[in-house]
């Protein structure tokens, strides 16, 4: 499967100004498949779904409303979890007209939320193919707000270095790593992590954490080959991919975790996580920039 022609892309809500739709519509969900992008950095299982990484890009909502059986709103965060075997990801402006056509439905209670959650965006994940892994949903009520921290990436920070920079598409060449010296296992974080979105050119903004261990990565060209991106088109999900088969490859790591928090839009924020060996996910504590 590819991505949507222009013509498809035109009937979509893609760029577009749309009518804004207040009851529940499942229907406004745009899966775009993922294999299509992974097809374009090589990447090994782009078509069969076997790629050499586990993962998962975390979703936070933060505009979720909908009415109790008395018509009384309520609100909630929601925090979304999508497996990165899922076949499809789910266009963000899409994802965010779904989450608006909650808001003069009623519903029994937030667990009936939840499930119609799960549900919507597992069939629009596996597309009609046999599901695997479903999205995990998570919501918390207004008496837990109180308990989302905000906290920064931990790392040492890439940011320190004074580096030229003339690179603003994703420039690979840059990476290099110490092979003929000790391995190290360390944590680098950058808050220079900018992109564009793939259909509406508008910046995306995100702060990146990569974990290694194997040969030291040279951090300078790491810090260079991040801020790389400034001018580059593409999808979270699709850049978090991109860097961690970029220093995969040309860094040689025996682990290798890629994690980047980019910051919201439209009360929504996606953070892929892409790593070489099964772990717990990463702290959903939204950084000071989302």
């Amino acid at each position: 499967m590819n991505l949507p022609t222009d013509a498809d892309l035109a009937r979509s809500t893609l760029g577009q100004s749309v009518a804004y739709i207040d009851t529940y519509t499942p229907g406004l969900l745009l899966p775009l498949p993922r294999a299509t992008k992974r097809r374009e950095i090589a990447l090994p299982g782009a078509d069969d779904g076997r790629v050499p990484f586990v993962g998962a890009d975390l979703w936070t909502a933060f505009e979720l409303s909908w009415l109790n059986p008395r018509g009384k709103p309520q609100v909630a965060i929601a925090h979304i979890v999508v497996p990165a075997e899922t076949p499809h990801i789910i266009e963000s402006k899409s994802f965010k007209l779904y989450l608006n056509s909650f808001n003069q439905t009623a519903f029994v209670d937030a667990a009936a939320v939840r499930d119609a959650l799960k549900r919507d965006l597992s069939a629009a994940l596996w597309q009609g193919q046999a599901v695997g892994s479903t999205p995990g949903v998570r919501l918390v009520l207004p008496e837990d707000f109180g308990r989302e921290t905000v906290a920064e990436l931990p790392g040492l920070s890439l940011d320190r270095l004074d580096v030229e920079c003339t690179h603003t598409h994703p420039a690979p060449e840059l990476l290099t790593s110490a092979t003929q010296e000790q391995p190290v296992t360390e944590v680098l974080v950058s808050h220079l992590l900018k992109s564009n979105c793939l259909v509406t050119g508008q910046p995306d903004w995100g702060s990146v954490q990569i974990s290694y261990s194997g040969p030291q990565i040279e951090q300078s060209g790491l810090l260079r080959y991040i801020v790389s991106f400034r001018q580059h088109n593409e999808f979270h999900e699709q850049c978090v991919e991109r860097i961690y088969w970029d220093i995969w490859q040309r860094c040689k790591p025996t682990k290798l975790a890629v994690f980047a928090r980019y910051t919201r839009r439209g009360g929504l924020d996606i953070s892929p996580w892409r790593s070489s060996h099964p772990q717990a996910l990463p702290s959903t504590a939204r950084t000071a920039r989302q």
